[in-house]
Order: structure tokens, then sequence, then C-alpha cells
């Protein structure tokens, strides 16, 4: 399994085009092969945080080379950021519990 840590800060100029865009996309890569999970999260200083779970490496880079995926991250560097920082990790080891399951 991959994961993408996408780490980020909006630019005051991302608006009602960015909200669309990234619903798009999120819309998009769910349906996309080896898709596993999406979470975002947001800090009170308006740091964000995304976890992308992909199955493996051939499926995520499919959706790195995805064209609208291309074209909002273009325009994400053009208008929508102020700065992001993207990792790309194996997992190597996952552990998972639940109560009363």
């Amino acid at each position: 399994m991959i994961v993408v840590v996408f780490r980020s800060r909006l630019a005051p100029e991302a608006g009602a085009d960015y909200a669309a865009m990234a619903d798009e996309i999120l819309e998009r890569a769910r349906a996309a092969p080896g898709f596993v999970s999406f979470h975002h999260y947001e800090a009170l200083d308006g740091e964000r945080l995304a976890l992308i779970h992909w199955q493996d490496e051939e499926t995520m880079a499919a959706w790195r080379d995805d064209v609208r995926h291309r074209i909002a991250q273009r325009r994400g560097r053009e208008a929508w950021y102020a700065w992001f920082d993207l990792e790309v990790a194996h997992v190597v080891r996952r552990y998972d519990f639940e109560r009363g399951a």
C-alpha cells in the first residue's frame, strides 16, 4: 500500500473554482482503480492535511498522470496554494483495532 501525505495552505485567492475542482478531483480519485481511502484535516491556523491511500505504486502513478488531475495540479501551483508539501511512502506495517467488532 502507498500513502500520499499532502500538506498545504490555500492562497487567499482560492475560491469557488478551487472548491469545485477539489470536489471533481476527489470524485474521480474515488472512482480510480486502486484508490483505497481519502481523509482530510484542517488545523485552526489554516494548514491542511490530506492522507490518500492507494493499493500500489502502479495505480497511484496512473492517478498522478490523470489528465484532469494534472490540470488541477497546474492550477493549484498557479493560483490556489500559498504552499504545499507532498510525500509518497510505502506502508511498511499497519495495525487496526475496533472495539466491539
